[in-house]
């Protein structure tokens, strides 16, 4: 099933009318940042999403597909923001205030407020504006879909320009997922300074 607009009408009849879809990529992965990005989606997306017919959940799409929806989003938003917060950070703080901060950047990073939030499962209750969360968000709301896309490329971006930098580990690939391939290349080169030290792999390798 196809996510809808059901809610971002219902969140309209009530008068709001900057709605940001909210959702986040890499949270469980052993390196690299964890990703959000907020969408704020054009009326005429919302009226009419066959506009944006094949936006998902990011997951349950093809890296092509999604690289062709992304740009198909960013055409039809008002607004696009994105927040990255680094392996470091996700040590020092915890994955899950880590992905709060990357999707309160992401928010901050729109070109105007948003006056209420569609949120994927993790609620922001450090702020003062409406929220509607969603045990999956993005298999259901038109603008968490196309949120969980936009985050998804943006990552995957940095990941495959991490590869050049740290090119033993096959972060082009497996872009910091716990894949065999990545288990082989921490056991032969030990963490770079990607890795998320605080995650299980990783603490068993010290």
């Amino acid at each position: 099933m196809a996510p809808t607009t059901e809610h971002e009408q219902i969140l309209h009849q009530r008068g709001f009318a900057r709605l940001a879809g909210i959702d986040e990529a890499g949270r469980g992965c052993w390196a690299g940042p964890v990703v959000a990005a907020a969408v704020v989606l054009a009326p005429a997306a919302l009226d009419s999403p066959a506009i944006l017919a094949g936006v998902n959940d990011s997951k349950q799409m093809s890296a092509a597909a999604r690289d062709r929806s992304a740009d198909r989003i960013r055409a039809h938003a008002l607004g696009i923001g994105v927040g990255v917060v680094p392996a470091f950070m996700i040590d020092a703080y915890g994955i899950v205030p880590a992905t709060r901060l990357a999707m309160t950047m992401a928010l901050l990073a729109l070109p105007y407020p948003a006056d209420a939030l569609l949120i994927d499962a993790l609620p922001l209750p450090d702020l003062a504006l409406p929220q509607e969360v969603l045990i999956k968000g993005d298999a259901r709301c038109l603008s968490i879909a196309a949120a969980s896309v936009v985050a998804k490329v943006a990552r995957d971006r940095l990941m495959q320009t991490a590869h050049l930098a740290f090119p033993a580990y096959g972060f082009a690939a497996h872009k910091g997922y716990g894949t065999a391939e990545h288990q082989r290349a921490l056991i032969r080169h030990g963490m770079c300074a990607l890795h998320r030290r605080t995650f299980k792999p990783m603490l068993e390798l010290d």
